[in-house]
């Protein structure tokens, strides 16, 4: 979701939207910045800070409606372990993600770093959508928060768009994971690799190889799984596509303010 402020006597803008922090740039015709609401959310608020030249500040609070989709489930069979992990893994599996927010909470303080569109991670068929209910052995589990690339065992993963490599590690459920902080709040994910090339502290530039698919982790079978985050919500990964560098966005929401109202 995009918000743009248009005022000519606007000099900055500070913001929150579903409680993540908003990262306002100017451009020639206001300020805009990328938000994320949660999955599920029938509706979110914006609240905006405005400073203007003539020194006065005032607070925007905007309502804006999101659609909710409904997708079918997705059924899997797996061996026990997997769709229930035992108790022995519950202090891995918490560290673990204890990890992966570091990193997703991080992304807040790095200066957006990419300048050109984000692309696929693989060209190949996509197999499972954002937000599929998965079931397990006849039981919902989880969702797929995240899309699914066909591939073969070694073939190429490449990194959507210029960032910094935020985190290198194996991990329960997503095997050797590669993420990529790309600032600004934005973060993506390259899980179940079989071999990487990159390390934590790399900047990797769009289209650069980092690793190869794989089937570690959580998995019945080798692809790559691509993984999208503003701050600590999960978004899906293929609404990056439609984001334009300039951030003269052109995307799938927009929040209006004036200096008098705030309006959708």
């Amino acid at each position: 979701m995009i918000l743009a402020v248009r005022s000519d006597s606007v000099v900055d803008v500070q913001g929150t939207l579903a409680g993540q922090a908003l990262h306002f740039e100017r451009e020639a015709d206001g300020f805009h910045a990328l938000g994320g609401v949660p999955f599920g959310s029938d509706s979110a608020v914006a609240r905006v800070v405005r400073s203007y030249a003539d020194g006065v500040v005032d607070t925007a609070t905007v309502p804006l409606p999101v659609r909710r989709r409904r997708l079918p489930g997705e059924r899997l069979r797996v061996a026990p372990e997997f769709a229930r992990p035992p108790d022995s893994l519950k202090e891995r599996i918490r560290l673990e993600s204890e990890l992966v927010d570091g990193v997703r909470e991080r992304a807040h303080e790095t200066p957006r770093l990419w300048h050109e569109p984000f692309e696929r991670p693989r060209t190949s068929v996509i197999t499972s959508g954002f937000g599929i209910p998965r079931i397990f052995n006849g039981a919902v589990r989880s969702r797929h928060y995240g899309v699914d690339f066909a591939g073969q065992w070694g073939a190429p993963v490449h990194a959507t768009n210029r960032g910094v490599v935020a985190l290198v590690a194996d991990l329960y459920y997503s095997g050797t994971t590669v993420l990529i902080d790309h600032g600004a709040g934005l973060v993506t994910g390259y899980f179940h690799l079989s071999r990487v090339f990159v390390v934590p502290g790399d900047t990797v530039e769009r289209g650069q190889v980092i690793g190869h698919v794989g089937a570690t982790g959580r998995v019945t079978r080798p692809h790559l799984h691509w993984w999208g985050t503003y701050g600590e919500i999960t978004v899906d990964p293929l609404d990056l596509l439609r984001l334009v560098p300039s951030l003269e966005w052109r995307a799938t929401g927009h929040a209006k303010t004036r200096r008098t109202d705030a309006q959708r």
